[in-house]
C-alpha cells in the first residue's frame, strides 16, 4: 500500500514539476502494481537501467545512421579543442558512471537518496533525468572529496 502511495505522490510532483519523465514512470509502475504484475518489478529494476541506456544511445546515434553527421564534421571534431573537450568530458563521464557502479555495488541503499535528490533536481531545478549511474558517480566525488577534507580536519 505505501509504495502506491508513493508512486501517487511521484506522479503529483511530476505533473507540478512538469516532468512527464517521472509521472509517466510513476504511472507505469502502478499500474504495473494494480494489474499484479509485481513478479516482474525485479526485472525492470534489473534490466531497465540497461534499456534505459539503450534508447539512450539510440538516439545520440541517429544522426549518424540517418547520415546527418557527415565525416568532414567527425574530423572537425576530433581536431578542434571543443571536440578535444568533448572527448574527454566522454571519457570523464564513463569513468564517474563507473564509479557510481561500484558505489551503488558497495552501498544499495543510495538510491533512496539518488531517487529523491533526482526528483529534487527535475521539479525545482529543472534538471534532465539521465540516469542513477551518474548520481552515484557524482555522489563517489562527493564522498570522496568529503571523506579527503574531514580526514585532515
Amino acid at each position: 500500500m505505501i509504495g502506491e502511495i508513493i508512486l501517487v505522490g511521484l506522479i503529483i510532483i511530476g505533473l507540478i514539476g512538469r516532468s512527464p519523465i517521472i509521472s509517466t514512470a510513476a504511472c507505469l509502475l502502478l499500474i504495473v502494481k494494480l494489474v499484479n504484475l509485481e513478479r516482474y518489478l525485479p526485472a525492470i529494476e534489473r534490466r531497465g537501467l540497461e534499456l534505459g541506456l539503450l534508447f539512450l544511445t539510440f538516439s545520440v546515434l541517429v544522426p549518424f545512421a540517418s547520415g546527418r553527421v557527415q565525416m568532414r564534421e567527425i574530423t572537425a571534431a576530433l581536431t578542434s579543442w571543443p571536440g578535444w573537450l568533448a572527448l574527454a568530458g566522454g571519457a570523464a563521464a564513463t569513468y564517474i558512471n563507473g564509479k557510481g557502479l561500484e558505489m551503488l555495488k558497495f552501498d544499495p541503499q543510495l538510491v533512496v537518496g539518488l531517487v529523491i535528490g533526482s526528483i529534487f533536481g527535475i521539479v525545482f531545478l529543472r534538471g534532465i533525468p539521465v540516469g542513477p549511474l551518474m548520481a552515484a558517480g557524482i555522489t563517489a566525488i562527493l564522498y570522496k572529496l568529503f571523506r579527503l577534507i574531514a580526514d585532515h580536519l
